[in-house]
This record gives C-alpha cells, structure tokens and sequence, in this order.
C-alpha cells in the first residue's frame, strides 16, 4: 500500500527556501578562476521561496532572497534539500522595482 501524500504548509512566519546552487567554478571581477573546492567564511547565498507562513509579510512564493545558510534547519523533500527559517533571519529580497532600493542590480 502507497503512503499518502501530505501538502506542506508553513507556520507563522516560516519561510521554506530552496537555496540556488552554485556553479562548479566562479571567477573574481578580474577573472581569477576560483575553484569549487575554496569555501569563503561568512558568505550569504541566494535562494528561492517556495513556501511561507500566514504571518510572514515581506515575501511570498517565488521571491529570491539573500540569507546566510550557515546554521539554518534543512529538510529533505523529493531529493531536494529545502532550508526552513524564520521571515526575520533573511537579509534582503530582490525586486525589479526601483522606487526604494539600492541601485544594485542582479
């Protein structure tokens, strides 16, 4: 007999982020290859809402988001690793709108 399958909700302000991973090698603004293998301290990573909670204001599903995902709680859904956190631990949100941002863009 085949187990049921369960819709996931998240709680309060609980945000279900899908992390963007990383491609093999980067290169640096003068096109230094970096290897994979070097991990840099403290670095913030990009990553997609795929699930947010009722009381979560800020975001919502399909948002791309910067947070650290150093010490964050992970799930594993579907062979895929997911990181839950709350709404308040993310560091930015990035929009194509221009009224008060940073002038930076993606």
């Amino acid at each position: 007999m085949a187990e049921p399958k369960f819709e996931i909700q998240m709680l309060h302000d609980r945000v279900l982020i899908r992390l963007e991973r990383e491609a093999e090698e980067r290169r640096s603004g003068a096109g230094i290859v970096i290897p994979a293998t070097v991990k840099l301290a403290n670095r913030l990573a990009w990553g997609q809402v795929c699930g947010v909670g009722a009381s979560a204001r800020t975001v919502k599903v399909g948002d791309k988001v910067l947070l650290n995902p150093e010490e964050q709680f992970e799930v594993e859904l579907h062979a895929q690793t997911y990181l839950v956190m709350r709404e308040r631990d993310l560091h930015a949100v990035a929009t194509t709108e221009t009224d008060h941002g940073t002038g930076l863009y993606l």
